[in-house]
């Protein structure tokens, strides 16, 4: 028991930088006119904040499964890697069902907390480590939800707005302290209006287009500003 109180303890920070982003995707599923409660059962069984975001949108926007499938994938596919990582510092001990369970909790933050931490991690340890983040994160969720179920229609509107505000504020500190990060956001922009607005891409799905502009971006960008190996 000592163990899980210990790995709830060392993520807390995590769960309170997930509350007001969970809260916001509670808050898109209730403006967006999903029933009441998906996006706490969504945020409950993905735990994923940019994968659910870009998942809703394609539900709105009427894709198809395999595009959902495909862009969730493409969205998600670091989290093998960070998973693939992190076994190396796991107890050895740990049998594959314990692995599957801690796994669930591997996001980006996570991730880079328990790489940091001493020693090998123990599976009571990775499951209060991964609780708190889910607690935080599905808490913000259901509050969002319910906040939303009060607001007058007005009030629902506006908090549409915030959303984008949002996203532009998770976008600009990047691309102000990165030139690469700059010129991809742009590419990936630019292509898909591309896609969006020029008659001969009218039969592109929205969930195509954004797989496209995705892909495109993304190899542009590793084209550009290949990673130099480090010495």
């Amino acid at each position: 028991m000592n163990e899980i109180i210990k790995g709830m303890k060392k993520s807390v920070p995590i769960a309170l930088g997930y509350f007001p982003v969970a809260f916001s995707f509670g808050v898109l599923c209730v403006s967006s006119g999903l029933p009441l409660g998906l996006a706490t059962f969504i945020s409950l069984t993905n735990l994923t904040s940019s994968g659910q975001f870009a998942g809703v949108q394609l539900i709105l926007s009427d894709s198809t499964y395999l595009e959902i499938a495909i862009t969730l994938l493409l969205i998600n596919f670091r989290y093998f890697l960070m998973s693939l990582s992190l076994s190396q510092k796991i107890d050895e001990k740990m049998n594959t069902i314990e692995r599957m369970i801690i796994s669930f909790g591997i996001t980006d933050e996570t991730f880079a907390l328990a790489s940091l931490q001493p020693g090998k991690l123990t599976f009571k340890f990775m499951c209060g480590f991964i609780l708190t983040p889910i607690i935080g994160w599905v808490g913000g969720t259901l509050a969002g939800e319910f906040i939303m179920g009060l607001l007058p229609l007005a009030l629902q509107g506006a908090m549409e707005i915030a959303l984008y505000g949002m996203f532009l504020a998770l976008i600009v500190p990047a691309m102000k302290d990165s030139i690469p990060v700059t010129i991809v956001v742009l590419i990936s922009i630019g292509v898909h209006t591309l896609f969006t607005y020029v008659p001969l891409f009218n039969v592109m799905s929205t969930g195509v287009r954004l797989i496209s502009a995705t892909l495109i971006a993304t190899c542009m960008g590793a084209w550009l500003f290949p990673r130099e190996d480090e010495a």
